[in-house]
């Protein structure tokens, strides 16, 4: 499928071949230099309704890098959300300015709508634009996983087969969710470690059997860490818990430090989707295993190849 003013909503989107393009891109993007003519006259609009860090100034910093110039809010305050108006209304007004949206939203399936806001605009006569999901609600994440495969190609020379322990808030983490659908198309066998309230949701697990991917639960990371090549772990996210009694019972229950690593294979490489609360010990920054700011960094060349491959100046 061409890449041309197409939508990143779900990871599920895209076949391996596609992401293995995004991947060779970004490839040859780190390689030989960032091209400030490839976006140049074009503009993208970062739409943040959540708090975000890493997504929000890689998406920049990646735009910027290759000539687009970019508009932004970042949380709702000083915007007309304030008073009252819908996704669908700043949609369609942002997309006049802009020729990509790059979005975070805290519902679940606010990007998939999105999109379908602007794809209307083509019936009308009116330009495509691309709809970018920077994370909706607990349900995905896809950019995040473009960059985690990046990573583990970078540091493992191949993604095929590989053990991948997944470790911590699995039922509300989007970035495990989408990159769990993505390792599936490499034949990776997965460990997830989590409380039983945290586990993994019951539609992933059913869609990685109906692949035919191997997967086992845990609720210690001891039973997986010693097997791994990489280890992904994630914070307990309390904004996402309905019940702050319910987020006490599991806050801080696995963290990762250097005498946890003494377990690991060497050539294990630790990553976090960032931000991380306790759940690794600083003491283990240092530790040749730990690649997760290395990781945040790789958000910057993939996401600069996604913006040129869907704008079109990247073949």
């Amino acid at each position: 499928m061409s890449f041309l003013n197409r939508d990143v909503v779900s990871i599920r989107d895209f076949s391996r071949p596609d992401l293995d393009k995004i991947l060779d891109t970004a490839t040859k993007i780190s390689k030989s230099g960032y091209d400030k003519g490839l976006l140049k006259g074009k503009r993208v609009g970062l739409l943040f309704y959540e708090p975000s860090t890493r997504t929000r100034m890689s998406f920049d910093t990646a735009a910027q890098a290759i000539g687009a110039d970019t508009i932004w809010f970042a949380g709702v305050e000083g915007t007309s959300v304030m008073k009252g108006e819908t996704l669908k209304d700043t949609i369609e007004t942002v997309a006049n300015y802009v020729d990509t949206i790059v979005m975070r939203h805290p519902y679940d399936g606010s990007a998939r709508w999105a999109a379908e806001v602007t794809s209307r605009r083509v019936q009308r006569g009116e330009k495509k634009v691309p709809i970018i999901n920077g994370g909706d609600g607990k349900n995905e994440h896809p950019t995040q996983t473009m960059l985690d495969l990046y990573s583990i190609l970078a540091t493992q020379k191949r993604l095929d087969g590989l053990n991948i322990a997944l470790v911590g808030d699995l039922k509300y983490g989007r970035t495990v969710h989408s990159l769990s659908y993505a390792l599936s198309m490499y034949g990776c066998r997965l460990f997830f470690v989590a409380p039983e309230m945290l586990q993994i949701p019951h539609h992933i697990t059913s869609f990685l059997e109906k692949r035919g991917i191997s997967y086992t639960k845990h609720t210690k990371i001891e039973e997986a860490i010693e097997a791994a090549d990489i280890v992904y772990m994630t914070r307990i996210q309390k904004e996402r818990f309905p019940d702050e009694n319910e987020y006490n019972k599991v806050k801080g229950l696995y963290k990762v430090d250097r005498s946890l690593l003494k377990r690991a294979k060497h050539t294990m490489r630790l990553m976090h989707p960032l931000p991380r609360v306790d759940e690794i010990s600083v003491d283990a920054d240092d530790d040749v295993r730990a690649y997760y700011f290395q990781q945040a960094g790789n958000g910057v060349p993939v996401r600069a190849a996604l913006l040129g491959l869907i704008m079109g100046t990247i073949a």
